[in-house]
């Protein structure tokens, strides 16, 4: 039977509380959606962060847990099977979480389907999208002359912005009328993008009506405004 310590990430993170999830992360977009899933389904867990600066990402030991050297990743010590189980990607950690707590997912199979739709969206569309723009408006734009890749990822993440503009003005969160694992997988990137990206001008935010008001009701709710901050910074 697989315990927590079997997992050799744990000798550079030892767990302090054994019995708990394990939590692997930093508090970008991708790290926020995981602890804001933990805090909102009063899962018990203990996070540790993995520091960028000191490439704790590449370290043989996080490897061991994610090939794919990326946060978030999980270890729940009580997972299926009443093993110990590691899993990495954030979208298949809040469908995990989802599962194991009961919450943010519906058992009606439309329903559930239509939230998972989102959850891809996210993971497919806006996430790499939203991170593409970032680099290209923060980081690398003023200095590349041929503007035509910054502008490729500009249009595309309006156009993404507008599909979840279309369906905000027909529900009050991005798969109906409830909050779910798909609103988690979203709001910490429309957060970062007039945030941590500065680009809610180049993106004209503030003409997404609808967007703008559903991003105000999921960033005040208390496990979302505790979770920006998980696991805490050095």
């Amino acid at each position: 039977m697989t315990k927590l310590s079997d997992f050799p990430i744990t000798k550079k993170w030892p767990a302090q509380h054994a019995d708990r999830i394990q939590l692997y992360s930093l508090p970008t977009p991708n790290g926020i959606k995981v602890s804001a899933m933990l805090e909102e389904t009063g899962l018990e867990y203990e996070p540790h962060l993995v520091n960028f600066g000191t490439d704790d990402q590449l370290s043989p030991e996080f490897i061991s847990l994610n090939p794919n050297n990326k946060i978030p990743a999980i270890i729940d010590p009580n997972g299926p099977n009443r093993e110990a189980f590691g899993l990495w990607e954030s979208g298949a950690i809040l469908v995990y979480l989802a599962e194991k707590s009961g919450k943010l997912l519906s058992n009606d199979p439309v329903k559930r389907h239509e939230t998972i739709q989102w959850l891809m969206f996210q993971m497919g569309g806006a996430g790499p999208i939203f991170g593409q723009f970032g680099f290209f408006h923060k980081f690398a734009g003023k200095e590349i002359e041929d503007k035509r890749p910054y502008e490729r990822y500009q249009n595309e993440s309006k156009r993404l912005i507008g599909v979840m503009e279309t369906q905000l003005k027909k529900s009050e969160y991005i798969a109906g009328d409830e909050y779910s694992i798909a609103d988690i997988a979203l709001w910490p990137w429309l957060r970062n993008l007039g945030g941590f990206y500065e680009a809610t001008e180049a993106l004209e935010l503030d003409k997404f009506e609808a967007v703008m008001a559903w991003q105000e009701r999921c960033t005040t709710r208390p496990a979302s405004q505790k979770s920006v901050n998980i696991p805490a910074r050095d």
